[in-house]
């Protein structure tokens, strides 16, 4: 079966890219080497600002992404308030010529009316069809819907159910993500009305991903039984792998911090602490794992067989599409 060297799709050709694979960004996973090789792949790499600090390191990332690869590329911004950092990530992604944002976690107008200006594409984070016509007419270039499946916060709905419900109101580029490592899986996405994917897990176990050689040994052996569900980290439900650890913390935050985060008088004072606790222990593992080890994947960890370069992770993808595409 030949390789496909395009898929063409709304999405492709919104970014003029051969692949509609986007590499999702990844907390202190995705790094220069990862977002650039898969741009160069055909697909689009992106990176979450915050895996840079101080910003003097994000501006340098920027630069040497941009040196190493002429295709496009994404940056993943957090717009809520616990990220102060907001708006100088997007200036200085901007001023280096970022063709596309991923935004999460909160509005994304300013994102949208300043990427506009560049003739930047702003894609968001779903996981309902109310915030997907909300950002919609806010003037996004397109959703990621995030379902079930999916490493780090996963959406509650089955990608089956979710991609052809917002299909049905959006038209907008719908990009699927949640418990995708395969073409074939791909293909299934199309065929349910995606422009395209992120795919993120497989792409942990990649010779290029910035953590631990235990982190990427860790995906490859684990199973979907093995990735539980917990708001322990960042009050909101994200997907981790099962390790003793994990289960000691338990899946839901203590009773009182729960009580705090729900309240509206202090709600805006607890959530940015919930998620800074939570990025500090995510940072601690994929760096030098211990037995409080947290390391967060989805459950396509089960479809994950080996460590392989980025390169050879999109060609594995685009020929497993073809043949998915041939037996249809």
């Amino acid at each position: 079966m030949e390789i496909p060297v395009k898929i063409d799709t709304a999405f492709s050709r919104l970014m003029n890219v051969d692949l509609p694979i986007i590499a999702a960004p990844m907390f202190l996973v995705s790094n220069v080497d990862l977002v650039s090789e898969a741009s160069n792949a055909g697909g689009i790499g992106a990176f979450p600002a915050l895996n840079y600090r101080p910003l003097e390191k994000y501006a340098e990332a920027l630069r040497e992404i941009k040196k190493r690869t002429s295709k496009p590329v994404c940056v993943n911004i957090i717009v809520n308030k616990s990220n102060t950092r907001q708006n100088e990530d997007l200036k200085l992604a901007l001023d280096a010529g970022v063709e596309l944002f991923i935004t999460s976690l909160g509005s994304p107008k300013t994102v949208i009316q300043e990427a506009r200006k560049n003739g930047a594409k702003v894609l968001c984070d779903v996981t309902n069809l109310e915030h997907a016509m909300k950002v919609q007419d806010l003037g996004a270039d397109g959703v990621i819907a995030v379902g079930s499946g999916a490493g780090g916060h996963a959406g509650p709905i089955s990608p089956l159910v979710l991609i052809p419900w917002l299909k049905t109101r959006l038209n907008i580029p719908i990009i699927a993500a949640g418990g995708i490592a395969t073409g074939s899986q791909i293909a299934a996405a199309i065929a349910l009305g995606a422009d395209g994917v992120s795919v993120g897990t497989r792409f942990i176990a990649s010779r290029e991903a910035s953590v631990e050689a235990a982190y990427k040994e860790a995906v490859v052996k684990a199973t979907p039984e093995d990735i539980l569900m917990t708001t322990r980290i960042s009050g909101t439900p994200a997907a981790v792998i099962r390790t003793p650890y994990t289960e000691k913390l338990g899946s839901d935050l203590p009773w009182a911090v729960r009580i705090l985060k729900e309240h509206p008088l202090t709600k805006k004072y607890v959530v940015p602490l919930i998620h800074l606790a939570g990025m500090k222990q995510l940072e601690t593992a994929a760096e030098k794992p211990t037995w409080k080890t947290v390391w967060s994947a989805g459950q396509s960890v089960g479809l994950v067989d080996g460590i392989l370069s980025v390169k050879e992770i999109y060609a594995k993808l685009a020929r497993e599409y073809g043949e998915a595409k041939g037996r249809l």
